[in-house]
């Protein structure tokens, strides 16, 4: 069966439908949730109980609507798996969720658990970087950056250092952007979306230090260009015991991320503000005045139209990062963007996600570029790998994984995938039909998850103790999008059609006696050329000779049917 591209209008009616059998539902007193059978190459054959919960469902089945025959071809894409907690659950979301619909054998897969790093001397996170620049879209499960009691713990040779920075010098990165999640219908901090970007280089994250007593400190510049060095910075130190930290700012990119940053706002219907603390840190000045040259001269124009300058004055508004700590608790209705230096974007953006409720309820989407200008995107969740609930996995105890930041990167990874293979082949036939179909299926799967939600089928985060374990949760997203997605499919994909004729047209007057003595005066007798392309042509053309008089609405002459 064919999957045909879902337009928001029957999008919409899954969704009534679900929602109308909910409601016929919640006149009845709420009945126990059978115990979930699953098999699958990570949970084999078990079966978890619910311990005699209950919950509304939105149907009385639970039978699975068989998946379709014939999967869809996936494009390239990189899948970084991590480990503990969000791999488990990871593990679970594509085989019931992407396996039954996708053939995902093109994707690549690298493992960066801390045991396959170790035992590879860290090639796999080189592999990995390389594999991403090559293909431009990449998925990251959450990973441990291992301390030292984990080095033990692990039986590691060393601590590894994270992954991100050499993902971010890999991929040229350019900025970290993080947004807030929103579920239609469900209240959570911001009322609206609110936007960062993070620039993804520079500052204290690539610090050089040292433990230094008394003496003199001196930074010196020594120039590519073969001109004379010069010293940035001295300074005497008088105590016994000091720290000394060097770090620059890469500005060369920050063009790219004021361009990502204003069309992104404009996108979203959100009003911009740029962070830093340039009053006290006067090195910050250039990030500044980078952002406010770019949009003056060419995006004011657009806010300005759009209505989105007017709470902040009618320009590009400064925020002293001090500022911007205490507006994001007080701006709950949401509706505006930050763009900050690394740290403060990520001190900022922590901060954000507690108002909003949790690291799980923003994205986190590394934005680079490769050396040709493709655009590269990584995807993964702005939380970690979950310990807590791994160790209760481990133990054998329930636990409650709400895996939706998660899902909006893997549905941002393949739909970055799908994009950059289109336009790769932009008049490929099946390209474009695998594009259709996955643009239709990540927003589809978004509908389920958020409505199962909705339904108060939560994870227990969400709906308190009685709600879904993480097994339950992810086989009932997998029941609800087959059902979304089965009312999507046709027999066949509907037909090809020509152009509409166009004696369809009200307004048709084409005079067709001056028109077939015109064709007669052209028509060699070989036959080659038929009257009826010949009208069609010249009709199309809008060079057929018109008939005098006739008015809107007038029966047209019996010889119009012959074209």
């Amino acid at each position: 069966m064919a999957l045909r591209v879902a337009t928001s209008r029957a999008v919409a009616a899954a969704s009534r439908r679900s929602a109308y059998a909910f409601v016929r539902q919640s006149n009845v007193a709420p009945r126990c949730v059978p115990a979930l059978s699953v098999s699958s190459p990570v949970l084999g054959n078990q079966t978890f109980p619910r311990n005699g919960s209950s919950s509304f469902m939105s149907t009385d089945s639970l039978e699975a609507v068989p998946p379709p025959a014939e999967k869809v071809v996936l494009p390239p894409m990189v899948y970084i798996a991590g480990e503990e907690m969000t791999h488990y659950a990871s593990d679970l979301i594509v085989d019931h969720w992407i396996k039954p619909y996708f053939d995902t054998s093109a994707w690549e897969y690298f493992d960066l658990s801390c045991k396959a790093r170790d035992e590879s001397d860290d090639k796999v996170l080189s592999d990995a970087v390389e594999a991403g620049a090559r293909i431009g879209a990449i998925f990251k499960e959450p990973t441990i950056t291992p301390s030292a009691s984990q080095v033990k713990e692990f039986g590691l040779s060393k601590a590894f250092g994270s992954p991100n920075g050499a993902m971010r010098r890999g991929w040229n990165g350019i900025t970290i952007s993080r947004d807030t999640i929103h579920i239609e219908g469900v209240e959570l901090g911001y009322k609206n979306p609110v936007l960062f970007e993070r620039h993804a280089v520079g500052g204290e994250y690539g610090a050089g230090w040292n433990e230094v007593g008394k003496g003199t400190l001196l930074t010196t510049y020594i120039p590519d260009d073969g001109s004379a060095p010069f010293v940035v910075d001295k300074r005497d130190l008088t105590d016994d015991h000091n720290v000394a930290v060097v770090y620059h700012n890469p500005y060369d990119n920050v063009a790219d991320l004021a361009h990502l940053f204003f069309k992104r706002c404009l996108e979203a219907n959100v009003t911009p503000y740029i962070v830093t603390k340039k009053t006290v840190f006067k090195w910050q000045e250039g990030f500044w005045a980078t952002m406010k040259e770019i949009f003056d001269k060419e995006y004011k124009e657009d806010f300005l139209k759009a209505g989105l300058l007017e709470r902040s004055g009618g320009e590009l508004q400064h925020l002293i990062s001090d500022a911007a700590t205490m507006q994001l608790i007080r701006w709950t209705d949401g509706g505006f963007g930050m763009a900050a230096h690394n740290y403060d974007g990520d001190m900022l953006t922590d901060q954000i996600a507690q108002v909003h409720r949790s690291p799980g309820f923003i994205t986190s989407n590394l934005v680079g570029m490769a050396d040709d200008g493709r655009i590269i995107k990584e995807f993964e969740a702005s939380h970690g790998t979950v310990s807590d609930l791994w160790h209760d996995h481990l133990a054998g105890k329930e636990t409650s994984l709400n895996p939706l930041g998660m899902v909006e990167a893997l549905i941002g990874a393949m739909n970055h995938s799908a994009n950059l293979a289109l336009e790769t082949n932009p008049n490929d036939e099946e390209t474009k039909e695998m594009h259709a179909k996955v643009m239709t299926y990540t927003s589809t799967l978004r509908l389920a998850l958020h409505n199962t939600f909705r339904y108060g089928q939560g994870t227990r985060d969400m709906t308190g103790p009685e709600g879904y374990t993480t097994e339950d949760f992810i086989r009932k997203v997998a029941w609800r999008l087959g059902r979304y997605l089965a009312q999507q499919e046709e027999e066949a994909p509907p037909p090809v059609l020509e152009e509409p004729d166009r004696t369809y047209r009200r307004n048709y007057d084409v005079d067709h006696t001056a028109l077939r003595k015109l064709f007669e005066k052209y028509e060699d007798g070989s036959g080659k050329l038929e009257y009826k392309k010949f009208a069609k042509m010249l009709t199309k053309m809008g060079v057929a000779p018109e008939k005098a008089g006739i008015s809107q609405g007038e029966e047209k002459l019996d010889e119009v049917k012959n074209v």
